[in-house]
């Protein structure tokens, strides 16, 4: 099947909760599966990973989560081509915050395209006011996502 990476943003721990349950659902259905949190060596990250999934939740005033921020800085810099990628997007956000609802897992988004990765599908936008277990709108996200692989 497809080796995937899932790349996590993380401040409390909901977005870690969403790559657990994508591992286990994915590794259920035969395929390889790598949860990534630490970005300290900035883009050396994506050496090998031509299928990514970022789960990454905003935390603040729509900042990103500060495990994540290297590899988002060292996108920004150094635009490594990222054409051979194909992601997914899984922002957790909380509308109560609109101007900044899910933004952290926006701005992830765009670096990957500037960089010119392939988005995969909708990116999923989940809402902490209405969905308190974005792990079980992410595995339903995820098996519609497999299948446009």
């Amino acid at each position: 099947m497809t080796s995937i990476a899932i790349f996590v943003g993380t401040e409390s721990g909901n977005a870690q909760m969403v790559a657990e349950a994508l591992n286990d659902e994915l590794s259920r259905l035969d395929h390889d599966v790598e949860i990534i949190e630490d970005f300290d060596d900035g883009c050396d990250v994506l050496d090998g990973h031509d299928t990514i999934i970022i789960s990454c939740s905003t935390h603040g005033l729509g900042e990103l989560p500060d495990n994540i921020i290297p590899l988002f800085e060292a996108m920004k810099e150094d635009t490594p081509d990222l054409s051979n990628v194909k992601y997914g997007i899984i922002a957790l956000g909380d509308q109560t915050y609109s101007d900044t609802f899910c933004k952290a897992g926006k701005d992830m988004d765009t670096v990957f395209a500037a960089c010119g990765a392939k988005r995969v599908g909708d990116r999923l936008e989940v809402d902490a006011c209405t969905q308190p277990l974005p792990d079980e709108e992410a595995i339903e996200w995820v098996k519609e996502w497999l299948d446009l692989l």
